[in-house]
């Protein structure tokens, strides 16, 4: 695709940067709450979604598919626009963490026996939960890619293919008990708000 090789190098710069200094503010942040940390409650969502440790490769995958986000902007405007819009959207996870901080809770699993899901989870130790920012990242990078296919005049299948890949992301901050059904849920609306956002400043 010609989108690809369209200011590939910034892209790809641009993509890696961002998400590191996502990660070195989002681990900072879990080090300073500022207030005591609150288990987050379960559902009927998260019991009917049992653990699924088969679920980890699809929950990782959400960085590479961030970057399909970036690969597929059609010129700068549209990559600073995701940019933005991707900077807005940790912000205001991260100030919730900072101020309302949050963690799943213990779900009785014997991590040991998975061990990609239990190096997560001791990187991770499940805090920073309401809202999602994976979930986040996940609705917001689907409907960027869903409009860059469609203008591109993609066929139905990638279209639906990439729902459902979008779809089995989120699924999987569920399945690998990352997060429970309401911190997906959360990130989830906020991945919707900050697409808003993205076409506001994005898109003619």
């Amino acid at each position: 695709m010609a989108r690809v090789g369209n200011l590939w190098l910034l892209k790809m710069t641009s993509t890696a940067g961002g998400i590191a200094l996502f990660f070195y503010a989002y681990f900072w942040v879990m080090r300073h709450p500022l207030g005591a940390v609150t288990v987050m409650p379960t559902t009927w969502v998260d019991d009917l979604i049992g653990f699924q440790p088969l679920a980890f490769p699809l929950y990782a995958f959400l960085w590479f598919y961030i970057s399909l986000g970036t690969a597929f902007a059609r010129d700068l405007r549209e990559l600073v626009a995701f940019g933005l819009a991707s900077l807005a959207m940790g912000v205001a996870g991260l100030a919730v963490f900072m101020a309302m901080p949050t963690r799943t809770p213990d779900f009785a699993i014997d991590w040991a026996s998975h061990p990609s899901i239990h190096f997560l989870k001791r990187v991770d130790v499940t805090g920073n939960a309401f809202p999602s920012l994976h979930a986040a990242f996940c609705v917001f990078t689907a409907l960027v890619i869903h409009a860059q296919l469609k203008a591109v005049g993609a066929t139905r299948w990638a279209r639906i293919f990439n729902a459902l890949l979008g779809a089995g992301i989120l699924y999987s901050t569920i399945a690998t008990r990352q997060h429970v059904a309401l911190d997906a849920l959360a990130g989830a609306a906020l991945g919707g708000v900050v697409w808003l956002v993205y076409l506001r400043c994005g898109r003619d």
